[in-house]
């Protein structure tokens, strides 16, 4: 065991490094590992799967456990104006298009067979979803908060269909495949429902009491080593306790403990600490799932497979975009969240297991084989394809495509010649500080935020704000940049560099400004583009020394010089962390 655990991490370490270096997600080469550590060359005489296989499980429980410690009802509250109807809409039509691949192209397919494998390829992966969404620096957007929030709903479909299906199938008394039977079923789901709020009730409020005293108890001995134990013994400890006392599943049980956790005020270093255990393990998880792809089975059930492969590529982000446009939201939303939902992964790796394992037997291994090759090639693919995402919204916005009438836009008149406009892109602390200060030297000021909430209550209290994307050059011209002096990037998340090149496209002579975090974005920023950048480092550097210089008795004109002599430096081309 200890030969195969070597080799599966070694490879793994090698594929992911190559696969990230190569601006893929990492999980591609955990599943590529998986495969090559299953090939007879390495004289393995055990099944190296099976010998995965508890740690796949552990991954799993680890997995579910980490989406409940981030997992937040007022997220979802946020955007549930889209994702709840959405999600419901399309994971419907996923479901039933599966389905109907499945029996047209599987021949004597049964149609439980065909509507677990339609279940199995609505559910796209968490992981792969958010790493695009922060390469793509959309995660902490609408867009991205939608696409957060339509997931959501997809791991609450699985983590119910997880719970559901042992109340619905049965084994017959000989053993064998497992039928679905309505003679008990209202029984079986009454049972099943009891003791499910037997559960919740016990972990979210016995339970919440038991692991905050446990937590807080271990906190005091000041030992990361034993409150990471502590994390991992409640993450598996519930999972056992629900799969033994309550006959639920111990995926579901994780994931609840992980909402318990995430709840407390122990959540950020139970999340810290968890992390890399969680993605220890699902490494394990990816590479037990690579393990049992078969490459000739995929071959031989070719038209499934490519079926499958239009559904996930094509099919799936197409009717996104549809779904949303029909729920009256903007094109770019329905490109951005179709786009990323435009793969499956490990939600449907464990349900495909859960349905065709030894317990039920009811998807054939020719279908999960099939799953997991089509995982491998879009999550290759979605990851290259999101680059073309914007590219894509702007070409739509050119041609009038997809585009949401502002409602906002009336109410800003054009530019006048008496005061300058300044556009501030942003409304949080930095941008609420800065229209404060221009309007009181009776500057022009128009808002333009992405927070619909925010964009209600300016309006409310008269200012002239539009909700909307700044990189979106019909949001720019509602917001008067033609004329318009400056633009101001208050927003260290908010992506400059685009904005910067949509506002100077309609009016060169514009002043740019834009804050950032980080002295390396900064840099970049001044080298592709003549703007002015402020760097909280930077800022918070120079404040301090100039606080130091005060104190060692410098007056006000060396500490000025001081402070416009480094900034010169650091607004220098090869300009480094030394000039501080």
């Amino acid at each position: 065991m200890i030969y195969t655990l070597a080799i599966a991490l070694v490879l793994s370490l090698v594929l992911g490094m190559i696969a990230q270096r190569i601006k893929l997600s990492p999980l591609v080469g955990y599943l590529l590992a998986g495969i090559l550590a299953a090939q007879p060359w390495w004289g393995i005489s055990a099944d190296p799967h099976e010998i995965m296989h508890e740690f796949a499980s552990i991954g799993e429980v680890l997995l579910l456990f980490g989406v409940g410690l981030h997992f937040h009802f007022k997220d979802l509250r946020a955007v549930r104006k889209v994702a709840v109807p959405g999600s419901l809409m399309c994971m419907t039509l996923w479901t039933g298009s599966g389905a109907l691949v499945y029996h047209a192209l599987v021949p004597g397919a049964d149609w439980v067979a065909a509507l677990l494998f339609g279940m199995c390829v609505c559910v796209s992966s968490t992981v792969v979803l958010t790493r695009v969404l922060e390469d793509s620096r959309l995660l902490h957007t609408p867009s991205g908060h939608t696409a957060v929030g339509w997931l959501v709903m997809e791991d609450i479909f699985t983590i119910v269909l997880l719970v559901l299906l042992p109340a619905v199938f049965v084994l017959p008394e000989g053993g064998g495949k497992a039928i679905f039977s309505t003679e008990d079923l209202w029984s079986a789901l009454w049972g099943m429902t009891w003791k499910l709020a037997l559960m919740v009730f016990c972990i979210a409020f016995v339970g919440k009491y038991l692991i905050s005293k446990i937590l807080t108890f271990v906190a005091r001995n000041n030992s990361n080593e034993l409150f990471t134990l502590s994390v991992l013994t409640i993450a598996l400890g519930v999972a056992v306790l629900s799969a033994e006392v309550f006959n639920a599943s111990m995926v579901f049980g994780a994931f609840l403990s992980g909402m318990v956790v995430g709840q407390s005020k122990f959540a950020s270093r139970a999340a810290a600490d968890a992390l890399p255990m969680r993605d220890a393990f699902a490494v394990l998880f990816f590479v037990s799932v690579g393990m049992g792809f078969n490459f000739m089975g995929l071959l031989e059930h070719w038209q499934l497979a490519l079926g499958t492969l239009a559904l996930t590529l094509l099919w799936k982000p197409i009717s996104a975009y549809v779904v949303i446009r029909l729920l009256r939201r903007p094109g770019s939303l329905g490109v951005v969240v179709g786009t990323s939902l435009s793969q499956i992964g490990e939600f449907s790796f464990i349900l495909a297991a859960m349905v065709a394992g030894e317990r039920f037997g009811l998807l054939p291994q020719s279908a999960v084989n099939i799953i997991t090759g089509v995982a491998i090639v879009t999550i290759t693919i979605n990851a290259a394809l999101f680059r073309y995402v914007p590219p894509l919204i702007r070409i739509m916005e050119d041609r009038g495509i997809g585009v949401s009438r502002n409602k906002g836009a009336k109410d800003i008149p054009p530019p006048t010649e008496e005061r300058d406009r300044v556009i501030v892109v942003g409304h949080g602390p930095c941008g609420e500080l800065m229209t404060e200060i221009l309007a009181h030297y009776n500057l022009d000021v128009v808002v333009l935020e992405m927070n619909i909430d925010t964009v209600t209550r300016l309006q409310k209290e008269g200012m002239r704000v539009l909700h909307g994307d700044a990189r979106l050059r019909s949001i720019l011209t509602a917001a008067g940049v033609e004329g318009a002096y400056a633009i101001i990037v208050t927003s260290s998340a908010a992506p400059a560099k685009e904005i910067f090149e949509a506002a100077r496209s309609l009016n060169p002579k514009i002043a740019v400004m834009a804050y950032t975090t980080y002295m390396r974005n900064a840099r970049q920023l001044r080298l592709h583009k003549s703007a002015d950048v402020y760097s909280g480092e930077e800022e918070v550097a120079l404040s301090m020394v100039a606080g130091l210089l005060r104190r060692l008795g410098a007056t006000e004109e060396q500490v000025f010089t001081a402070r416009k002599e480094t900034r010169a430096k650091l607004a220098a081309p090869n300009a480094t962390t030394e000039a501080v």
